[in-house]
């Protein structure tokens, strides 16, 4: 079976080295399809250059996440139409990641607010998937998401409760787990992700973040996604191989990617 991690930034300076060996070892060990994510439009020129250069394992997603709205400050309508601009290129799968941050101090909430719901507009427009970053809040995300019933995507990065991820399935979004399922006392993320269907599960690395254990501390890199996933499917009491076809599945029909060769 091959897997997909839907999730990872390709471009960090923490790749800078070997990238290489990195997409060796991934292709090693059965991943079909890696999504990068560009935060930010430097960063998504990067992630566009990576995904033409690999065309058979790399795909790229781009967004202005919190963190790059803030850095954009005066300049956020600027950043905005370049990012209309390259999404209406066609050569992005996914339009994020964007959402809500509050563990850190960057735009205040209204304005990332604002800035959130821009993306779901160009989303709609484009007919794209959203990638959705959201940290500490759930509270404020909710109705968001509700006012936008017509666009879909995956909560990244997933950390949440059974509460929050039953009220994001029931919207109709996927939400994709990552190496903190491995991590001791989150209890509460592994009761959430024993409920999630099959059909709306997806798998990440969110590397070069979040490894999984047994590597935790140290970078993490696509080819650790099989950790993950196996992980899961353990927690679910599942063949790993039925959860690894569920979510390359997911993954394929969300981000309208090629399915492993066989398959349909």
């Amino acid at each position: 079976m091959l897997l997909v991690d839907t999730h990872c930034h390709l471009t960090s300076s923490r790749f800078a080295t070997d990238l290489p060996e990195v997409l060796a070892r991934a292709r090693a060990g059965r991943i079909h399809r890696i999504i990068t994510i560009g935060t930010g439009i430097t960063d998504a020129h990067a992630a566009l250059a990576l995904a033409e250069a690999h065309p058979d394992l790399i795909h790229a997603a781009a967004g202005l996440d919190p963190f790059s709205c803030h850095e954009a400050g005066d300049s956020i309508d600027a950043a905005f139409t370049a990012l209309d601009t390259l999404l209406a290129t066609g050569r992005l799968v996914a339009i994020g990641e964007c959402g809500l941050e509050y563990h850190h101090e960057v735009c205040p909430h209204s304005v990332q607010a604002e800035h959130f719901a821009r993306h779901l507009e160009l989303a709609r427009r484009h007919r794209l998937p959203v990638v959705v970053h959201v940290r500490d809040a759930f509270h404020d995300l909710l109705p968001i998401l509700a006012a936008h019933r017509d666009v879909g995507g995956v909560i990244h990065s997933f950390s949440g409760d059974s509460v929050q991820a039953r009220a994001c399935l029931d919207l109709g979004w996927h939400l994709s787990i990552n190496g903190m399922i491995t991590y001791k006392g989150n209890d509460a993320l592994r009761e959430a992700v024993r409920l999630i269907p099959n059909d709306h599960l997806l798998v990440e690395t969110d590397a070069p973040y979040l490894s999984p254990v047994p590597h935790r501390g140290k970078r993490n890199e696509p080819a650790h996604v099989a950790l993950t996933a196996a992980a899961i499917a353990e927690l679910r009491g599942e063949r790993s191989e039925d959860l690894e076809a569920w979510t390359t599945f997911n993954a394929c029909r969300l981000f309208k990617l090629p399915l492993p060769e066989g398959w349909g």
